[in-house]
């Protein structure tokens, strides 16, 4: 789990970087959905952010975290997998790592009703997909890099 967790981080760089390279080319501003997903959590919680900007700042924190921590859980848990599964090829690890963190991170909006993935059309699509599937090449890569 140790490496996956690694992986997964160097994963999550790769997802970030990417995401930020896609904004500074197209000049599209940053997602709010973490935003709105930390939003409904606390609120569905009963935890109160606070007021205004203190709210909106503590929002942006913990969107942010909850990104991060959905790429270490991911890599974490290939990890774990790893230990009873085949090796698989790189290229079906990073197909698979990149699906499993669409999945975590789009599911928690998608079940509070943030977003619907079957309305966001090809260029939604592909923005998601790209950033992801960075994170799958690179945590399958760098879990073998690290012994896993």
């Amino acid at each position: 789990m140790t490496a996956g967790l690694l992986a997964g981080a160097a994963g999550t760089t790769a997802l970030t970087m990417v995401t930020y390279l896609d904004q500074a080319t197209r000049g599209r501003p940053a997602s709010d959905m973490p935003e709105r997903t930390a939003e409904r959590l606390a609120e569905a919680a009963g935890v109160p952010l606070g007021e205004q900007d203190a709210a909106r700042g503590r929002a942006q924190g913990l969107g942010g975290l909850l990104g991060i921590l959905t790429g270490l859980g991911v890599g974490a848990a290939y990890g774990a997998l790893r230990t009873v599964a085949p090796r698989p090829s790189p290229m079906v690890a990073a197909a698979g790592l990149g699906v499993a963190v669409v999945v975590a991170s789009s599911a928690p909006m998608t079940a509070l009703g943030l977003t619907d993935p079957r309305t966001w059309g090809v260029r939604g699509w592909l923005s998601d997909l790209a950033p992801h599937f960075a994170y799958g090449l690179v945590t399958a890569y760098a879990f073998e890099a690290v012994g896993g």
